[in-house]
């Protein structure tokens, strides 16, 4: 009892020392009763005992109201901790469990109370294997063993045939690609050819896409056309041309002579090591010169016939089809040189020529085969597309049942669209090719990650490299900071700084590519332009939405809109082209219209100072400059600059410009005049040249050259 008595006047003592607190001491008595042995009651005795003691501002509890005693008490039970959840599988052995826990070895004896010593020791009793985890805190989940196999994973995909003995080839007919500048007849020429009239049917009038025919000559013998692209944005396509082809004829026009993407077909010619033959055309052109082309071609390196060479030139006019069957005979002799074959058996071996989608055949895929026979029903795979074919066409329509090496066709059945120039394999089941494109889809994403990892690691030793300077630097001149080096960078907003952001969609896959390279040459600093999708076919629904999310502008290549689509379409621009040069056109404009105006400088009249006087205003004295205007006219509310020996004294404005004693407001050329500055301190000399300017918002233009 004394006990307690001391400690409650300790606290009384403390708490009156402190008079912003006050001390609540809550007593309880307790009654008891003490009996004797005899069990008789002697004596009823009370205490009382401290039983809180509480200092502080609030003294009081809060009562609880009506609703709180009525409703039901909640009781909050903490969640339970589960451990993590690993994956081990049977006869796990110890070291193996210690990569799959991220422990060292010891760790792992630990966890099975030192019962084995032997890293390779195996467990296979699984409530033992369980008991240990479940002492590291984890839970576990039996899985299959992970193999590391590298042999097996290489098997799944799939590669062409060694090429074939002599024996086994057959004879094909020869595959030749039709090169040369844009506008110097190579449709024409084909149309000629074939008796068609494709070159009618091209926007612009230039070919945009390459095109696969296969042609009976007069002879009897079939030749597969290719007709490439001659614009300098299709590169690509002209390049595939080339490294498919057995043949190239290069189309030069008579009236142009060697023109740059004749140069570019003549370079790609020779580094596919493929024969060349040279078609002069449109020598029925006034301007025809054929002796000057063929001395460009010398000069370009093909060395013409006429002129102690070994190629052939041969001049022909494709539009009223003169001399082509010395072409078509030259170029079947040149296939009996070649003496071109293929093997006309086992698994199909072929190349994507082009690539489109079509609204309601589905994806499509032009193909030349070079090697086995096509048919309807075989399992093939072009990179990381597998298709079955489900039809297959020539290039007028008509449906085939096989295609034999040397021959185009368009395949019907593609599950995603393959890309042109990719190497189209067939196997022997579904299975197999999506095992295929499983390993291949792989194979890319970890070559992606290996060039992030190159860039990452690019940027950080940039980054170390110019921390260090800096570092050094700082240690050097003994300071902490370092000032900011040059003007301050202006800080955009992202609301602010001038984008366009673009979805674009094609109608095939190559041209696709061509525009997709064009514009991969924007890089300007005026303007933000990024691509936010871009595919083959109609445009979609979620290109709508593309656009709506990221304020963009739809570029239709070839394409039209579908009609369940017109209404939502209302809301984002949707441009349509079908000229390549002209859709580059309109990016151009439409980033010249985000850009802000810019100030510009219009140079009204010059004067140059005769005399120098000076005038009374109240108590100063303040100069005026004699001059007569020289070219031009002088306005009282424009700018004006003050140049001496070319240097640039003074820029501001007039407050008095006279003519003899009137003020006027405009000088013309050839009249003398008195001006007087805003700014007093100027001085004037005899022989200073003023000019007269205004300064005007002009719309800014891209610097981007996209190379034609």
């Amino acid at each position: 009892m004394a006990f307690y008595t001391s400690c409650l006047c300790q606290s009384v003592l403390l708490a009156s020392l402190n008079k912003y607190q006050t001390v609540n001491v809550v007593y309880r008595r307790i009654s008891s009763v003490i009996y004797r042995k005899s069990k008789e009651k002697v004596q009823y005795v009370q205490y009382l005992y401290p039983i809180n003691i509480h200092t502080g501002l609030i003294n009081y509890k809060r009562r609880k109201t009506a609703e709180e005693r009525k409703s039901a008490r909640i009781i909050e039970y903490s969640p339970k901790s589960k451990g993590d959840i690993v994956g081990v599988w049977r006869n796990i052995t110890l070291e193996e469990l210690a990569k799959v826990l991220n422990k060292d070895i010891h760790y792992v004896y630990d966890i099975f109370l030192n019962q084995f010593r032997n890293p390779q020791t195996s467990i296979s009793d699984i409530k033992l294997l369980q008991q240990g985890i479940r002492r590291s805190g984890r839970r576990m989940r039996i899985i299959a063993k992970p193999t590391e196999d590298i042999e097996k994973i290489v098997k799944h995909d799939v590669y062409p045939r060694p090429p074939p003995s002599k024996s086994e080839l057959k004879p094909r007919p020869p595959v030749v690609t039709i090169m040369g500048h844009v506008d110097h007849g190579k449709t024409t020429l084909l149309d000629a050819l074939r008796n068609s009239k494709v070159v009618d049917q091209e926007f612009g009038g230039i070919t945009q896409h390459i095109g696969a025919f296969s042609v009976v000559l007069n002879s009897g013998t079939w030749i597969t056309f290719l007709d490439t692209p001659g614009h300098a944005a299709f590169t690509a396509m002209r390049s595939r041309g080339a490294n498919v082809t057995d043949i190239v004829v290069l189309v030069v026009a008579a009236d142009d002579g060697v023109m740059e993407q004749t140069l570019e077909s003549i370079r790609m010619a020779k580094q596919a090591r493929v024969p060349i033959l040279v078609a002069i055309n449109k020598i029925d052109s006034p301007k025809a010169d054929i002796s000057r082309t063929e001395k460009m071609l010398v000069a370009s390196g093909i060395q013409v016939e006429n002129l102690g060479g070994d190629v052939q030139a041969i001049p022909i006019s494709a539009l009223k089809k003169q001399n082509l069957e010395q072409l078509t005979e030259a170029l079947a002799v040149q296939a009996e040189l070649l003496e071109i074959g293929a093997d006309p058996t086992g698994p199909v071996e072929a190349v994507v020529i082009e690539s489109k989608l079509d609204q309601f055949r589905g994806k499509l895929c032009t193909v030349i085969v070079q090697r086995g026979t096509l048919r309807k029903g075989d399992i093939l795979v072009a990179g990381t597309s597998i298709a079955k074919v489900r039809a297959l066409k020539d290039d007028k329509g008509k449906l085939l049942d096989q295609v034999t090496p040397g021959y185009p066709a368009e395949i019907e059945g593609w599950r995603e669209l393959p890309q042109a120039g990719e190497q189209v394999l067939q196997v022997e089941s579904e299975r197999k090719a999506r095992d295929v494109q499983r390993f291949r889809e792989t194979e890319k994403e970890l070559e992606k990650m290996k060039d992030d990892l190159k860039v990452i690691l690019e940027k950080e030793e940039q980054h170390n490299k110019e921390y260090k300077e800096k570092l050094e630097l700082k240690r050097k001149l003994g300071r902490y900071k370092l000032k900011p080096e040059g003007p301050r960078k202006p800080q955009w907003q992202d609301d602010e700084f001038p984008s366009l952001n673009v979805i674009l969609r094609a109608d095939v896959d190559g041209t696709l590519e061509a525009i997709l390279n064009t514009l991969d040459t924007y890089d300007s600093d005026n303007c933000k332009m990024d691509l936010v999708h871009y595919g083959v076919g109609s445009i979609t629904e979620t290109d709508i939405e593309l656009a709506e999310t990221f304020k963009g502008v739809i570029y239709a290549f070839n394409v039209d809109l579908p009609l369940n689509l017109k209404a939502r379409a209302s809301k984002v621009p949707i441009k349509h082209h079908n000229v390549i040069y002209k859709l580059i056109e309109d990016i151009k404009e439409e980033l010249n219209s985000r850009l802000p105006l810019k100030e510009q400088e219009e140079i009204l009249g010059e004067a140059t100072v005769l005399q120098v006087f000076q005038i009374n205003q109240g108590r100063k004295t303040v100069p005026v400059a004699g001059c007569q205007c020289l070219t031009g006219l002088l306005k009282r509310s424009a700018e004006y600059k003050v140049i001496r020996k070319g240097e640039i004294i003074h820029t501001g404005s007039l407050s008095s410009m006279r003519h003899l004693k009137n003020e006027v407001d405009v000088i013309k050329s050839n009249t003398e005049c008195g001006l007087q500055f805003l700014d007093k301190t100027i001085t004037f000399e005899k022989g200073d040249v003023i000019i007269c300017f205004e300064k005007k918002l002009v719309p800014q233009k891209t610097d981007w050259d996209p190379g034609f």
